[in-house]
């Protein structure tokens, strides 16, 4: 990381102990150890927030490829006003596999709107 060689270590380690003092020198390293803890953890959260704004603006980009590639293919299989998806003669067969098979209860229509929404019997 610093490229420090051992004999540099040791050079600072006997300037330290006689410029600290021996007596001093356990808590002037407990400080420093305060403070590099402190720049690692500002570092760190630094860091998760520029990984958060980076994965959110891919996200927008994605969701924007997807609403062009959405626009285009509703544009390109326009389905008719009253016509259903079933009914269309340009859907995918793997698109009709998984589309709903049953008509949404507010778009119906006729006796089968109608029905009772419940069947119990009040005494």
């Amino acid at each position: 990381m610093f490229d420090i060689a051992p004999s540099e270590m040791l050079l600072v380690v006997i300037v330290a102990i006689v410029v600290i003092g021996p007596k001093d020198l356990p808590m002037a390293l407990r400080t420093a150890g305060r403070w590099m803890g402190k720049v690692r953890r500002v570092s760190n959260h630094f860091r998760s927030g520029i990984e958060t704004m980076i994965r959110e603006a891919e996200m927008e980009e994605m969701e924007r490829k997807w609403r062009e590639q959405n626009a285009a293919i509703m544009a390109a299989h326009p389905v008719a006003e009253g016509q259903t998806i079933e009914a269309a003669q340009d859907i995918d067969p793997a698109i009709a596999a998984v589309a709903p098979t049953e008509p949404h209860p507010a778009l119906m229509t006729g006796p089968l709107a109608e029905a009772p929404a419940s069947t119990t019997n009040a005494p």
